[in-house]
């Protein structure tokens, strides 16, 4: 679905709800739940059954009210999925900087993103760098994660771009992780079974003649992770490059 993103609803509506300013008077009976709950039934249901599960008849029925009651307090699910998103993001732990480095600083930032694309899966298909849904949460995270780079010797442009460029080495990793489990949880199969199960095929198809650098070097990658894909390998090896490629920005 197309609204599948965050930012995908009505932007006076949204930023309305995320800071708990009413943008219609209401009238009528005092209401039975809160917008909090409706959040909580939503990630509940998100992290249990999926994104696609999330219908505004579900979090009625998980929270005990009728479907148009619902739309009482949230308008529809596009503004539902940037407040599930934000309330995520001001749940996160932000200790206090001490005398840690920019670089040991920035590996935490890395380090709690990953934590939490990982508890919520779903997050990797709708949390858009590009438009967040900006409420306090995301401006908590923002700010906190700007000061990583505090001393390093960027300007404000840069601090914005390093930020955003971990960020997205971050949601990438993330988002290949869960489809390496999908992959697994789809064919039923680890990938050890599935290189096992197509050997054969493979020895005769991969001719080390015909490909020498891919059978050398994938025999190697495959015997070095035990598989041809270690999320562990890719995530230590991954983060250390844009470590290094700050390190450049910011040495210059």
């Amino acid at each position: 679905m197309s609204f599948e993103r965050t930012g995908g609803g009505q932007p006076s509506r949204t930023l309305a709800l995320l800071w708990g300013e009413p943008s219609v008077p209401r009238k009528g009976p005092s209401r039975s739940i809160t917008t909090t709950q409706i959040i909580d039934a939503s990630l509940s249901i998100a992290d249990e059954s999926g994104l696609g599960a999330v219908t505004m008849r579900a979090v009625a029925e998980r929270v005990g009210v009728s479907t148009m009651s619902v739309y009482t307090y949230v308008p529809g699910k596009p503004e539902l999925l940037d407040l599930m998103v934000d309330a995520l993001y001001l749940r996160m732990g932000r200790m206090p900087w001490g005398g840690e480095t920019w670089r040991d600083r920035v590996i935490a930032v890395a380090e709690s993103n990953r934590a939490l694309l990982m508890a919520h899966s779903w997050m990797t298909e709708i949390a858009a760098l590009s438009r967040p849904p900006l409420g306090p949460g995301v401006m908590a995270k923002y700010e906190h994660e700007l000061s990583a780079f505090d001393d390093a010797g960027l300007d404000d442009v840069e601090v914005d771009a390093a930020l955003t460029f971990l960020l997205g080495f971050v949601q990438s990793h993330c988002r290949s992780v869960h489809d390496a489990e999908r992959a697994t949880t789809d064919t039923a199969m680890t990938d050890a079974q599935w290189w096992d199960a197509n050997q054969a095929i493979l020895a005769r198809a991969l001719d080390p003649a015909v490909y020498p650098r891919a059978a050398r070097i994938g025999a190697a990658a495959g015997n070095a992770q035990g598989a041809a894909w270690s999320a562990r390998h890719a995530w230590e090896f991954g983060l250390e490059r844009v470590l290094d490629g700050l390190a450049v920005l910011i040495a210059r």
